[in-house]
């Protein structure tokens, strides 16, 4: 009679471990697209956000954000919700803290003019349904020694731009508005992209001097 051996045959063995990486690969990518971490994604590019700053290079010793730029998300619904101030040009990502760091004043200032048509660009990689865009700017008083916050923005936006749910065209894309007279000295702009599908935007902060 022929035995049978326990052995279970090499071919057999790389079949099971090729079946349980199939597994977890499949595991892993659907907890993936259940979180939107892997779709998120995009920042103010011109005047250039703080994370654009990082990411090409022009201000160092960033952390994370200069290998991730899009990734400011936070809880939406500002200025009534979303992140703590102190935390807002972070989206609250502690990961990214370093965005809140006012550098003592230092980070590079984009000059304009108040009343000026000024074109605002947002670079995306990936695009999201949308509720709109949104553009804050601090009061007069701003002090660009300390992280932001609430108090020291002007309490609704001077550039909103509405989307319907619609993503955004390409990957980037500009948009016109006129910037706020009556201001001088340094000045942060907040940018803010609203996803309409999920409960999260995009924040995106900018240092300007009048």
């Amino acid at each position: 009679m022929r035995k049978t051996s326990s052995r279970t045959s090499p071919a057999r063995v790389r079949r099971r471990r090729l079946a349980v990486a199939v597994v977890v690969a499949g595991v892993v990518g659907a907890s993936a697209l259940a979180t939107g971490s892997a779709s998120s994604h995009g920042y103010v590019s011109t005047p250039p956000s703080r994370q654009d700053l990082c990411a090409n290079g022009t201000v160092t010793d960033c952390g994370d954000i200069q290998y991730e730029p899009q990734s400011v998300e936070g809880p939406k619904g500002f200025p009534a919700a979303g992140p703590a101030d102190g935390s807002i040009c972070s989206g609250g990502n502690a990961r990214f803290a370093q965005l809140d760091d006012p550098r003592n004043g230092q980070w590079p200032a984009t000059q304009l003019t108040g009343g000026q048509t000024y074109d605002f660009t947002w670079t995306f990689t990936a695009r999201h349904a949308t509720t709109d865009f949104e553009y804050f700017i601090t009061k007069n008083g701003y002090d660009p020694t300390k992280p932001l916050t609430r108090a020291e923005l002007q309490p609704t936006p001077f550039l909103t731009v509405p989307y319907g749910g619609k993503p955004p065209a390409s990957n980037t894309i500009t948009q016109q508005g006129v910037i706020p007279s009556g201001l001088t000295g340094k000045h942060l702009i907040l940018g803010v992209w609203n996803i309409a599908d999920t409960g999260n935007a995009f924040y995106s902060c900018a240092d300007v001097q009048f």
